[in-house]
């Protein structure tokens, strides 16, 4: 039997691009081993799919060598997390180790904009950079993916709410353009990579939407998907940070996202870039698109039901 392709975070809830890889991959007949951090439900899932279930924890070198010994391609991916430097090193460690012959890693296009002399206030951001560095360094064969926002992110999870009870997108992100991506197309990008990865080692790749707009204008396509009009209110930054806290979510990554508005204020989300059509043969999806696909989120009656 071939070598499986390795995913980890398989079983992710947010965004579930691992998830979304591991089904791709196994359309395509190739085999999967499908890392998770537990064995539950969605871990049954995956096995209903047709992967190879492996329960592990990046942090643990025990387990990783379980993990990856085996595989000679594989996706490593990670949520934002204060120990996500840890991570990326032990898994490249023992990657080395088992003579991986394609690491393909899951960044963030924001490093595009950074360097040893510029970083951004967020500890994410940094040890995203750092990651991509450790792993340049160790010899691995790598190929690093960056998407920019991703649309399952600010454009449903954190617009849900405003736009089902009053109408309205409440984001912070002032009058900047951006041009979010879906987690379906990172997925065809990265399962496309995974498939056949040795064109893609050493390359940096950028993904993003179709086009790259100010809020006001995505606006007008919500108002277009859902046939109501739907309008932008531009909020500040510090009491929606004060609004992530208090509903639960952790210190880093609501750093990490109030860095992310005041990146989009000041318009470092304008970036565009092909690579997903270069890479799949297929244009990523419009904003409209993806507010009609999921209009039940964004639709009174569904919160009611």
């Amino acid at each position: 039997m071939a070598n499986p392709i390795l995913v980890t975070g398989a079983a992710g809830r947010v965004g579930a691009v691992g998830r979304t890889v591991t089904e791709l991959l196994l359309k395509q007949g190739k085999a999967v081993r499908a890392m998770v951090r537990n064995e539950d439900e969605r871990a049954q899932a995956l096995r209903d799919m047709g992967a190879e279930v492996v329960v592990g924890d990046l942090l643990d070198l025990d387990s990783m060598h379980r993990v990856i010994a085996g595989c000679e391609t594989m996706y490593f991916g990670m949520s934002v997390s204060d120990a996500y430097l840890a991570a990326t090193v032990n898994a490249a460690a023992v990657a080395k180790h088992h003579g991986v012959k394609a690491f393909i890693n899951m960044s963030q296009m924001t490093l595009a904009q950074m360097s040893i002399t510029e970083t951004t206030v967020s500890p994410q951001h940094k040890l995203h950079w750092l990651a991509e560095q450790a792993l340049n360094w160790s010899g691995l064969p790598v190929a690093h993916v960056r998407p920019t926002v991703l649309l399952e992110g600010f454009f449903l999870i954190f617009t849900a709410d405003s736009v089902r009870e009053s109408n309205q997108i409440r984001l912070p992100f002032g009058e900047g353009k951006t041009s979010p991506v879906a987690v379906e197309d990172v997925a065809r990008v990265l399962a496309a990579l995974l498939a056949n990865p040795q064109p893609h080692i050493g390359k940096i790749y950028h993904l993003t939407g179709p086009q790259s707009e100010n809020m006001h204008f995505y606006a007008q396509e919500y108002s277009k998907a859902l046939g109501r009009t739907i309008t932008f209110q531009d909020i500040p930054v510090e009491p929606w940070r004060d609004g992530l806290l208090e509903r639960g979510l952790p210190v880093h990554l609501v750093n990490h996202l109030a860095t992310m508005a005041d990146l989009h204020r000041a318009g470092r989300y304008d970036r565009m870039s092909d690579d997903v059509r270069t890479l799949t043969g297929q244009g990523p999806l419009h904003v409209q698109d993806f507010v009609r696909k999921n209009a039940a989120t964004f639709t009174a009656s569904a919160k009611a039901a």
